[in-house]
């Protein structure tokens, strides 16, 4: 893999991360620290893939890697080891000298049977920044209960709330909980746990529970629950369908999004719509839902491109709903440099980051299960009769 090199676009480097996680938050995770020029090295099972290197469609056949595995994975190194293999703890032990962040995602006590638990590895380095990521939390009365972002969501309360009352609670395009929850918020909290290590020189342990962070989420509704001991329910609030700001029907059934929410906004769209009238309506008690249904049948009347040409040039907070596809062709994704190749021709969502007008570098798609074993092996001392049995015992070609 190209090394980075000392670039005003790679913030993170000198950072070095052991990435013992798989499918999504704590990948996730790493990646953004990838794309911020951490060094990370993925530790993986040679007997157990993981599960998103075979999520259809593949980009590589022949190293069963997927797409969404070449994204989420990319800028990282892979080494296959079985951490069950006594030798295993050997490599591990040798790798702390180097990297000194850890992110794993394992139920509570598994990495401590594996002799790889914050405690032990501690007293190895004192400063080390250990990350578990769960959906419950190290502690409490579901740590060791099995989960999805759709149980974290229906627990935080989340849930309750999003969708309509027609079809209760609805599914999001993406995982909430995995990656706004777990994800952010694992990076949010190594960074911390960084400067806090600078000013101090003391390690932390972070216990990142996807629950707890959703929780956290409820944000605006839930303040308001708790100040007034209520709760948020199914299109009742501002944001979630209880006022007119909302997605409508267009008439080749396509959708816009309307979000005039302020006076200045409301009138330029109630106007647009041929409608100015009903400006009062906003405020009245009792005429949210019937004002929608008006609003509904109104932008019904024409097709999604004639209503893009009349908001066109105007600020209303009126957006056409793209499918994903016209979001990465449209003008705003293209001048942003969300669309990036990897490896020269595959193409990924870029990073979103952007520092002094540059986006970070992005080198490699996502390695090959144990793509670097003999490289990282190499580097950590083991002589190369050494490294052939390693990779015999762990039955990694590469």
């Amino acid at each position: 893999m190209k090394q980075q090199t000392k670039n005003h676009c790679a913030p993170l480097e000198g950072l070095k991360v052991l990435d013992f996680s798989t499918l999504l938050p704590g990948p996730y995770a790493t990646m953004l620290l990838a794309d911020l020029g951490a060094e990370v090295l993925r530790i993986e099972s040679p007997t157990r893939p993981d599960l998103l290197r075979g999520f259809p469609p593949l980009v590589d056949d022949t190293a069963s890697l997927s797409a969404a595995h070449a994204t989420i994975n990319r800028n990282k190194r892979s080494l296959a080891i079985d951490l069950k293999n006594p030798k295993a703890q050997v490599v591990i032990h040798r790798l702390l000298q180097q990297y000194d962040i850890v992110i794993e995602q394992f139920r509570p006590g598994v990495m401590d049977r594996l002799g790889l638990g914050h405690q032990s590895l501690s007293q190895q380095r004192a400063d080390i920044i250990y990350c578990s990521i769960t959906g419950y939390g190290q502690t409490g009365p579901l740590k060791q209960r099995a989960g999805h972002d759709i149980n974290y969501l229906a627990l935080s309360g989340l849930a309750s709330y999003s969708g309509n009352r027609d079809h209760g609670p609805c599914l999001s395009g993406t995982q909430i909980a995995d990656i706004a929850g777990g994800s952010h918020h694992a990076v949010m909290s190594i960074l911390a746990a960084v400067y806090h290590r600078q000013r101090t020189g003391e390690g932390s342990y972070i216990d990142i529970s996807m629950t707890d962070c959703s929780f956290a989420l409820n944000a605006i509704s839930g303040a308001n629950a708790l100040a007034l001991n209520t709760d948020p329910k199914l299109e009742s609030e501002l944001l979630n369908g209880g006022s007119y700001y909302d997605y409508y029907r267009t008439a080749d059934n396509r959708y816009l999004s309307v979000g005039s929410l302020e006076p200045q906004f409301a009138e330029q769209f109630f106007t647009k719509i041929g409608r100015k009238e009903w400006l009062t309506r906003i405020v009245q008690d009792g005429q949210q839902e019937t004002l929608k249904k008006d609003i509904a049948e109104i932008i019904a009347t024409k097709s999604q491109k004639e209503w893009i040409d009349i908001f066109q040039d105007i600020d209303a907070c009126i957006e056409p709903v793209l499918n994903f596809t016209e979001a990465a062709d449209s003008d705003l994704i293209q001048s942003r440099e969300m669309i990036c190749s990897v490896n020269g021709d595959i193409k990924q969502i870029n990073t979103p980051f952007r520092f002094n007008g540059q986006k970070p570098p992005l080198f490699n798609r996502g390695a090959a299960l144990g793509e670097h074993n003999h490289t990282v092996l190499g580097e950590l001392g083991f002589s190369a009769e050494e490294i052939e049995e390693f990779c015999e015992v762990q039955g990694v070609t590469h």
